[in-house]
């Protein structure tokens, strides 16, 4: 890096902070701490002054990108703004300073507040009941699924087979398999699932179908309530991912099309940073059929009283310590309750508005493998742009160039070559139409000078990376 690392910027000697003398008798270390915990020095510490530390962090954290920088269409990830207003509701002293082994009775406002959002939950999905203790979205996969599997050993009758569309989210069969059963992928080359190959695999050994809707190709599955029928015919769930709620807020419920459990990504929806991992938070609606399995404890309320309950003999127990990522509940808790039902609706029809008018810019460019309206996120191609031995990684790369993070690429894998882009409801018109343009002057780039492309990026502070050897040889410490 120009910027070289704060180890370089070293003088022997400078120190950072000047440290008044001391208003208390001097103490030999040695005589209070045991001899093998203290070294006389901190071997390659650097030595820089205030100002060398703060330029230098300063000038590293500029060169993060994130939303709060630039346009992120980070597709299937919903990388939308989070307002601020919500990041002051969850700093509450009462509700960052909350111990969690306090006690019910001292813990009224926060027993409330997730018990409120367990029941907005609901609402919004036309769920019967919600758990908020998984951690993350697959999390909560795992969760629905032990459910599902609890519940059909509960019955005497445990089955051993999921089916997961080429379509769904990729974390389905391992949350699916992780539960202990045995995946049967169906692939559809329609981009949506028909009722006749769910049933021409569905039979009573089939203990639920697990999709995504929208599904990870930007697409409603349209036919999902006669899929659930079938389903539920031969005995089984129907699991809904509902990573990319954000296209159906307040517009439809999955509830009443027939879903019985569906997990929420918190950290997607509603209004948490997110990214490199974390922080996440998962929670799982269910039908009133296996509300007895929700994870313990589960909040309570009598009267005006809240509590924690753990007289659940069927729960498969408890999934996370404690009761779950509770910074993300209030942040959750406080869009929700800015926005309203209107809002969330608004924000869902504008997240479907936004990609729809992305997908019709670009598809007079790019290859469009699914011509047809989506939802909140489109899946392009780089069929046309290969042809110039131009593919997705040096368009995304390009972006860079333009001020763009890119959007996710070769995902999902039933497109070769595919460009997903998740404008979501928070960006203006203006912005949209800067990434269109920029995407289609890399178009213009990939057929007139491709070498511009495929050298990409050109103006950021890293070159393109060898990205597997980066994945594979990280080098996370610096040496001398």
């Amino acid at each position: 890096m120009s910027s070289g690392l704060i180890f370089e910027k070293s003088s022997k000697g400078r120190r950072g902070i000047s440290i008044p003398k001391l208003d208390v008798p001097d103490i030999n270390p040695l005589d209070v701490i045991p001899h093998d915990v203290l070294r006389a020095d901190i071997e390659g510490f650097p030595e820089v002054s205030e100002l060398d530390a703060v330029r230098h962090f300063v000038n590293l954290s500029q060169m993060n990108f994130g939303v709060d920088t630039g346009f992120y269409p980070l597709g299937s990830c919903t990388m939308k703004y989070n307002p601020k207003v919500n990041e002051d509701m969850a700093r509450l002293s009462g509700f960052s300073k909350a111990h969690p082994y306090q006690a019910p009775e001292l813990s009224q406002g926060a027993l409330q507040l997730m018990y409120e959002l367990e029941g907005f939950l609901s609402e919004i999905s036309g769920m019967d009941a919600v758990t908020l203790q998984p951690a993350a979205g697959a999390h909560g996969e795992l969760c629905g699924m032990l459910m599902i599997s609890a519940y059909v050993k509960a019955k005497g009758k445990p089955r051993k087979k999921v089916i997961i569309p080429d379509t769904a989210h990729g974390t389905n069969p391992a949350s699916s398999n992780l539960a202990g059963f045995t995946v049967v992928t169906i692939k559809e080359g329609k981009g949506i699932i028909s009722p006749e190959a769910v049933a021409s695999v569905m039979d009573e050994d089939t203990a639920a179908l697990m999709l995504t809707n929208p599904n990870t190709i930007g697409l409603f599955e349209t036919n999902i309530k006669e899929i659930a029928d079938i389903v539920h015919k031969k005995g089984g769930f129907v699991y809904c991912d509902g990573a990319n709620l954000n296209a159906l807020m307040g517009i439809a419920k999955l509830g009443d099309m027939g879903v019985d459990v569906i997990q929420f990504n918190l950290h997607k929806t509603f209004s948490t940073p997110h990214g490199g991992g974390g922080p996440g938070s998962g929670p799982v609606g269910v039908k009133k059929i296996l509300e007895p399995f929700l994870p313990v404890p589960r909040i309570i309320k009598r009267g005006k009283r809240f509590n924690l309950g753990f007289n659940c003999p069927m729960s498969i127990g408890r999934l996370k310590a404690f009761y779950g990522n509770f910074g993300i509940m209030v942040r959750a808790y406080s869009y929700i309750r800015a926005m309203g039902p209107d809002g969330l609706k608004k924000a869902s029809e504008m997240a479907v508005l936004n990609a729809n008018y992305i997908m019709e810019k670009l598809k007079k460019a790019y290859h469009l493998p699914f011509d047809q309206t989506c939802m909140h996120e489109c899946v392009l191609s780089d069929k046309v742009q290969s042809e110039k031995d131009v593919y997705t990684l040096d368009i995304a790369k390009r972006l860079m160039d333009y001020g763009f993070h890119p959007p996710t690429i070769y995902f999902p894998l039933v497109v070769p070559g595919a460009i997903m882009i998740e404008p979501t409801e928070t960006e203006s018109k203006e912005t949209i139409d800067r990434f269109i343009a920029a995407m289609m002057t890399i178009a213009n780039e990939a057929r007139e000078s491709p070498d511009i492309v495929k050298n990409a990026p050109q103006t950021t502070k890293i070159g393109r990376l060898d990205e597997v050897n980066a994945v594979k040889k990280p080098v996370l410490r610096w040496k001398p």
